[in-house]
């Protein structure tokens, strides 16, 4: 007998309530008492319950009456929701968004940018690829996703199809756990103490992937494909290797990990880019995601990089010199961190 049930009849049942008759309800509506008054009769029908007590001139809520009147009001709030989102897909269609995202990209600020966009456009489908190094082009030029947030380093799959243009930049900084052997050492490290440990690098994952690396300085290595799986193995005091600023800065302060100085060797910051495929121009609502992914305010405390350094155990000696980075596109090309 539920089945039967109407939003009509849900609407006159409140209308009584909030009017405090049948004949108010009717006015409010713009219907007849008896419509109203066959239509309460017939919620109580396929409800098996009592909603208005019957000996009263006023409307009076029974018990069953009061219980339900909540539920009715909620109906009727999602349906009128459900009206102004079919309205608004009508009017615009479905916005939608398809996005891979290298996973060195600071985490809170890409969920902060969804959020902000979910109010914005409450009926955007997002479709969210993590990815590493080649990884979200690839997803792009298969034509998987629209857009990927890359790493500038990583090689570009196809440079006559994928454009790139600049998103921001993420502090990288040299890590280990207190437990591992360069942690006990005060100062800038020498790129060859560093050699003599083993390095955790993330790789891509894709097996015909072009094998590149970036801040390498180990013939010793231990790769693996996910940024988390890093971490923990860091944490673990396994390895050594580089960390974007944002994702260590608690295990930095709770002293889980330590944070290496290195001696005349220079690690630039990560540089995002957006990729799409040449001449695809963006929807409103992919420019919004993109400027706001874009927007250095609106990133959390370091993830883009501070002027002001971070505690060290000590201060990073300025007689020395530091190694100028490797020019994108010289024949050492590196990609892999």
């Amino acid at each position: 007998m539920l089945d039967n049930v109407t939003i009509n009849q849900l609407r006159a049942f409140v209308a009584v309530c909030d009017e405090g008759s049948f004949s108010g309800a009717a006015r409010q509506l713009r219907r007849a008492q008896s419509a109203i008054s066959h239509a309460i009769g017939a919620l109580e029908s396929a409800f098996d319950v009592v909603l208005f007590e019957r000996n009263t001139r006023k409307a009076t809520l029974t018990a069953a009456g009061r219980s339900l009147l909540p539920d009715a009001r909620g109906v009727i709030s999602r349906t009128e929701e459900m009206k102004m989102r079919a309205v608004a897909i009508a009017e615009a269609g479905v916005p939608q968004i398809s996005v891979a995202v290298d996973t060195y990209f600071p985490r809170a600020h890409l969920i902060k940018c969804l959020r902000t966009l979910q109010a914005d456009f409450p009926t955007v489908a997002i479709n969210l690829r993590m990815t590493t190094m080649q990884g979200g082009e690839r997803l792009v030029l298969e034509g998987t996703c629209a857009l990927a947030v890359t790493i500038t380093d990583v090689p570009e799959l196809s440079p006559g199809t994928i454009e790139r243009q600049h998103l921001s930049e993420v502090q990288m900084v040299t890590v280990c756990a207190p437990s591992h052997p360069l942690g006990s050492i005060a100062g800038p490290i020498p790129r060859e103490e560093f050699g003599r440990h083993i390095q955790l690098v993330v790789t891509d994952n894709q097996p015909d992937a072009e094998k590149t690396q970036q801040g390498v300085a180990s013939g010793r290595q231990w790769w693996v494909n996910d940024l988390g799986a890093k971490h923990d193995l860091l944490r673990g005091g396994l390895c050594w290797g580089h960390m974007p600023r944002h994702m260590v800065d608690e295990d930095l302060a709770k002293g889980t990990l330590v944070e290496l100085q290195r001696r005349a060797w220079h690690m630039r910051p990560l540089t995002f880019m957006i990729s799409q495929r040449r001449g695809y121009s963006f929807s409103e609502c992919e420019a919004q995601l993109v400027e706001r992914l874009g927007d250095h305010q609106s990133c959390p405390k370091d993830a883009i990089g501070s002027s002001v350094p971070h505690k060290t155990r000590k201060a990073r000696n300025p007689a020395k010199p530091e190694e100028r980075p490797v020019r994108p596109g010289a024949p050492r090309r590196t990609s892999a961190k």
